[in-house]
């Protein structure tokens, strides 16, 4: 019996993704745990690897293809021997081509007229059913919110690939229905139109990650109300301490960086203040009880963000370790959707180049995010006296619904005093 390999959902918030490319070609023998594709989703190239063993009788999505739905059919397996299943491909269309040829059968006669009435069914409640999406652009999640919530999917602008209609816009499709939200969409479809333009350019189209990025920002800065504290912190005393640490543990082949050194810092004033380690839901607060630092990648692509769990309980060198391999493979495409899903703070480093201070956006569902400025040489009270000393802004950016203003100076007092008495960070 034929077998359908369908795109496979990698990570929790997939709707499509792009086929990169084909390993096998039809007429190959595959069998479980092969890897016959490489999946691009909006972070990450991965490996998909078959289940079932049999012949690659019919590839059905060709490689390069963009926007292609978690679900869809993209190739078949056959039993060898097995008949070709090209005719596999086409049931999914059969049924459009099978459904015009009935209404002009049935017009004439009088007799087909209650079957008819299913005909229009499609049409009438098109909005609100599943037979709808195969005009409308919805991913199957939207399609059966849309349906149980009585929502008009003609309505809504959709944010997805392609203009596709997701279940982020249903949450705020309801209450806008037709006006607000039509009345929206002329703002982004203005933008290409407004480059018509004599001067030289380039367009370029943009990524899954780069759709993924503007998405997720746009609804951070929407929805969560950004609230910005700023400390300046010296830097001399961790400065002489990494010194010292590097050159104890050059011998393993382990160097530290500054931002490892800040990473240990922010994750332990997150446990020293628990107020600020915190992600609200609805009418739900989480309290965590260990410290998952996500850590800002800048990638050929965009950003993504690998996390260092429980960087309260580990060593400086397990954290230099670790964040040494995990940019590494994100920079590859490589990282698994666990190792950059999820964390419980951020951090953003931007003093490589120079920037002094600035606010980071908040990654949802996360309570906070750590902005970090270049280290300087600035007029400084040292022991109460004016001096010339090593200085870095850090900014923290709060969502105010979890977090008061008053517990987020507290974490920004302890993450000053754990980076200023750094060998607190070793006990």
């Amino acid at each position: 019996m034929p077998i359908d390999i369908t795109m496979p959902a990698l990570s929790p918030t997939m709707e499509a993704g792009t086929l990169a490319k084909w390993l096998v070609k039809e007429g190959d023998k595959v069998s479980p745990g092969d890897v016959i594709a490489e999946i691009e989703t909006d972070k990450a190239t991965m490996e998909v690897e078959s289940i079932d063993e049999g012949i690659v009788s019919k590839i059905v999505v060709a490689a390069g293809t963009e926007d292609v739905p978690v679900g869809q059919l993209i190739a078949v397996l056959a039993e060898e021997g097995e008949a070709v299943s090209a005719p596999k491909a086409e049931p999914k269309e059969a049924p459009k081509a099978a459904a015009p040829a009935p209404k002009a059968e049935e017009k004439p006669a009088p007799a087909p007229e209650p079957v008819k009435a299913e005909a229009p069914k499609p049409a009438t409640p098109a909005p609100t059913t599943t037979d709808s999406g195969d005009r409308l652009k919805a991913s199957p999640l939207a399609r059966r919110i849309a349906e149980a919530k009585g929502i008009d999917l003609g309505d809504v602008q959709g944010s997805g690939p392609g203009g596709r209609v997701v279940k982020a816009d249903l949450d705020v499709g309801k209450p806008a229905a037709a006006t607000p939200v039509k009345a929206a969409a002329p703002m982004p479809v203005a933008a290409p139109a407004a480059f018509e333009t004599e001067i030289p350019h380039e367009a370029v189209k943009l990524s899954n990650m780069r759709k993924t990025i503007a998405r997720r920002l746009t609804e951070a800065k929407q929805t969560i109300p950004h609230i910005y504290l700023t400390v300046d912190i010296q830097l001399d005393a961790l400065l002489k301490l990494r010194g010292e640490l590097n050159a104890a543990l050059e011998a393993r082949g382990v160097k530290l960086s500054v931002n490892d050194l800040l990473i240990k810092a922010l994750a332990a004033a997150l446990i020293e203040v628990p107020e600020c380690n915190v992600s609200i839901s609805g009418d739900q607060l989480f309290k965590y009880s260990r410290a998952d630092v996500s850590v800002a990648v800048s990638i050929p692509n965009g950003l993504i963000t690998p996390i260092i769990v429980g960087a309260n309980s580990k060593s400086l060198s397990a954290i230099a370790a670790e964040m040494k391999e995990l940019a590494g493979r994100a920079k590859e495409g490589k990282l698994q959707p666990h190792e950059y899903q999820g964390g419980t703070a951020s951090i953003s480093n931007m003093g490589m180049y120079g920037i002094k201070q600035f606010e980071a956006v908040i990654n949802p569902p996360q309570g906070m995010i750590m902005a970090i400025g270049a280290g300087e040489k600035r007029p400084f009270i040292v022991n109460d006296a004016l001096a010339i000393a090593t200085v870095m802004s850090a900014t923290g950016s709060f969502d105010h619904r979890a977090i008061d203003g008053a517990d987020g100076a507290r974490l920004m007092q302890a993450f000053k005093r754990l980076v200023e008495n750094p060998l607190t960070l070793l006990a």
